[in-house]
């Protein structure tokens, strides 16, 4: 049926006295698409941007890395885009992915510290030490202020068996933000494989003063006042009982290890942890460990 605004056009020839045959055929219309320009695509590039990176600060990684993939499409020239999908492939286990994209934003601009640092940080979680001082060397260079990329420095030392070169990364991490307890904590975890054990135990209480809830340093603590001997092993107890209850995967000797203990660590950390007095604690930790999702990495 044709439109009811059509009927009256439809009769006009005939009302006129025109023959139907002398009206012009009609043109076909062209169909219009819209093409949006450059600046409503950036705009809607980085609208998607900033909605991918709240998902990955909420921990839905998957939608968050689809929506990172639409922005680089969108704006393929932003090296913000790459990095934003570098990091959700990187949450995603992509690490090969993760390491084109940030090359790619490296690319488009190489005198972003921030990228190099990145590509340093997926290096030592790739493990590759090497590969990651030199990254963070030159980001270093181009961001001095960045005390994550001096923690992730002292950690790759750590790993190349440097404790010396490990400790003054981590304290200018320390430095540079004061309430970094992570390292502070790795400053005692060298301290305490060079048998400086009270320099070590006292940088521990700083931590938990700074994060009392933290399994790691609480647990590193308790093991340090066990083999201290004397009062300080009820003490020692306690504190373990609840990094246990914090955490329960610092009751494995493996996950230890994963976070950089050093072997007189780990082995005063199973002598405290074999006390009669933590038997309950310690197999209620076995039961519930699991290292895939440990608190403090949260």
């Amino acid at each position: 049926m044709a439109p009811r605004w059509l009927g009256p056009l439809l009769a006009a020839p005939l009302a006129l006295g025109l023959s139907v045959v002398s009206l012009q055929p009609a043109r076909a219309l062209v169909p219009y698409v819209y093409v949006p320009g450059s600046a409503q695509l950036e705009g809607s590039g980085l609208g998607i941007a900033q909605v991918a990176a709240r998902l990955l600060r909420l921990g839905q990684v998957e939608d968050a890395a689809r929506l990172a993939a639409l922005t680089v499409r969108l704006l393929p020239k932003d090296p913000r885009g790459w990095v934003l999908l570098a990091e959700a492939q990187l949450r995603n286990k992509q690490i090969k992915n993760a390491a084109t994209s940030l090359a790619r934003a490296k690319q488009l601009d190489p005198q972003n510290g921030g990228i190099w640092l990145a590509e340093g940080s997926l290096a030592l979680r790739d493990s590759r030490p090497k590969d990651a001082i030199a990254l963070l060397r030159q980001g270093i260079k181009l961001d001095a202020k960045n005390a994550g990329a001096y923690f992730d420095l002292g950690n790759a030392h750590i790993l190349l068996g440097e404790p010396t070169q490990a400790l003054g990364a981590f304290k200018q991490a320390a430095r540079l933000r004061s309430n970094f307890w992570e390292a502070i904590n790795n400053q005692a975890l060298v301290l305490f494989e060079q048998g400086q054990n009270s320099e070590a135990i006292e940088l521990w209480r700083q931590v938990i003063k700074i994060r009392a809830n933290a399994a790691e340093p609480t647990l590193a603590l308790a093991a340090g006042l066990f083999i201290s001997g004397g009062q300080a092993r009820r003490e020692a107890l306690e504190l373990a009982g609840q990094a246990l209850a914090n955490d329960p995967n610092y009751v494995l000797a493996s996950f230890q290890k994963e976070q950089l203990w050093g072997t007189k660590l780990r082995a005063a950390t199973q002598l405290l942890l074999a006390q009669p007095d933590l038997k309950t604690a310690v197999e209620r930790a076995m039961a519930n460990a699991n290292p895939e999702g440990s608190p403090d990495d949260e």
